[in-house]
């Protein structure tokens, strides 16, 4: 294979600027699971009404995907990215004034909405702007630079909440929401104005000022036709099984298990969350090159590190006793390569997949993590609140409480098993 040319400048000006707008994206999606304990404290809520409110933030971010893909086919990547900074913006100001639950709610639902039309679209730019060869790694590279705002969460917001409080931190993300808005609208732009920097790139290459290729059809029509695509199902449950375990410990209760369960410092739990993201920063550029080169091992590798993570979750949960730090530093290590591991998908499925249809599968594709982590959010809380009601959670508490994500491992496991014989039937051509 001959190796690509290097990217252009004008295209690392114009992915750097929608990566920015991700990882901020990231940071406000992030904020809830680093204030967990300040949210309870502000409200005076249970863990249940606490995990409602980022359940209610990842069921519109699921609810939106496919809406949002169904945007993106038809206007283009530049000005819905935009607008989800703007309504993320929004929603983080509510929730910095807000007083009672359900404004903050609110907030949180309006955060989940503009999260909802960031990555779908950013990863929609790449194949516009390099070469087809590239693709796989430098939508590795989005996910893994877009974490970043993971450490935003885990470190400076900390600091912030600390130090200056509720209105100062959330306030803060406002107006650093609205300065990522502004940097799309002035820094990204669809394609270039020649056209896709490599003609395969067709495939994947966002509609400008053309119609989309191939058939126009209804809303309705496309949505069938993408439910029944194997291969769109086989990215879903990729998604689902790869990236389930690190949302939940990361947008809720990894900070709260390790400083009330496993007994460690704010200092050391920020420091936890800090090293997952290290981790699938320096994973996914490996991954995405891995899968460039040897695409028919994607699937197997997806189940190795799938069955790395079941088994980081039985060395934390299943001992009685609280986990020496570097146990819990290789749990967190082995739970972030999920997040890398989960972009598989969309590059299975959009193998898979039309041009017209692109969009509305990659965002049935991105659901499939934070339907499992919504639900598992949930669940965690509720069984938290039947085990330990009105008191402080113990590690005992959370082993209980953490052990429901035993559920969806099993149940995506299945999923991907049998998509991915099925994708085999239907497409032989498609290296799995």
């Amino acid at each position: 294979m001959t190796p690509s040319p290097p990217p252009g400048a004008r295209a690392l000006t114009v992915w750097g600027a929608a990566v920015a707008a991700y990882a901020i994206a990231v940071l406000h999606r992030s904020s809830l699971g680093v204030a967990g304990l300040e949210t309870a404290s502000r409200f005076g809520v249970s863990a249940s009404v606490l995990a409602s409110l980022a359940v209610a933030q990842l069921i519109v971010y699921a609810a939106f995907q496919i809406p949002v893909g169904v945007l993106l086919d038809r206007l283009g990547p530049r000005r819905i990215i935009a607008g989800g900074a703007f309504l993320m913006a929004a929603g983080q100001l509510v929730v910095a004034t807000a007083t009672v639950v359900p404004a903050a709610l609110l907030g949180r639902m309006f955060i989940g909405a503009g999260d909802a039309m960031t990555f779908v679209c950013v990863i929609r730019l790449i194949p516009a702007w390099f070469p087809q060869r590239r693709v796989p790694l430098m939508t590795q590279l989005t996910g893994s630079i877009g974490q970043l705002g993971q450490v935003l969460a885990a470190v400076p917001l900390v600091a912030v909440l600390q130090g200056s409080g509720w209105g100062a931190a959330f306030g803060g993300l406002a107006a650093v929401g609205l300065l990522a808005a502004i940097l799309v609208v002035v820094v990204v732009r669809d394609a270039p104005e020649s056209g896709p920097a490599d003609p395969a790139a067709s495939l994947s290459a966002p509609v400008v000022a053309a119609p989309a290729p191939g058939p126009r059809e209804g809303v309705l029509d496309g949505l069938r036709a993408v439910a029944r695509e194997p291969g769109a199902w086989l990215g879903f449950w990729v998604h689902f099984l790869s990236a389930f375990s690190t949302n939940v410990v990361v947008l809720l209760w990894g900070f709260s298990f390790f400083v009330e369960g496993q007994g460690r410092s704010t200092a050391e739990a920020s420091a936890l969350l800090t090293l997952n993201v290290v981790a699938a920063v320096v994973a996914g550029p490996l991954l995405g090159e891995a899968s460039a080169r040897h695409p028919e091992r994607r699937t197997r590798t997806v189940l190795i590190i799938a069955g790395a993570i079941g088994v980081a979750w039985l060395v934390v949960l299943v001992p009685p006793g609280p986990r020496p730090l570097a146990v819990l530093a290789i749990f967190v290590v082995a739970i972030a390569v999920g997040g890398p591991t989960s972009l598989v998908g969309f590059d299975v499925a959009r193998h898979c997949t039309p041009a017209h249809r692109l969009g509305a599968t990659t965002g049935f594709v991105n659901t499939g993590s934070f339907v499992a982590a919504l639900s598992t959010m949930l669940a965690i809380g509720v069984v938290l609140d039947h085990v330990a009601p009105g008191a402080t959670r113990d590690l005992d508490a959370y082993r209980k409480g953490l052990a429901v994500v035993a559920v969806p491992w099993v149940v995506g496991v299945t999923g991907l098993l049998v998509s991915r014989r099925q994708t085999w039937v239907a497409h032989p051509e498609v290296r799995l």
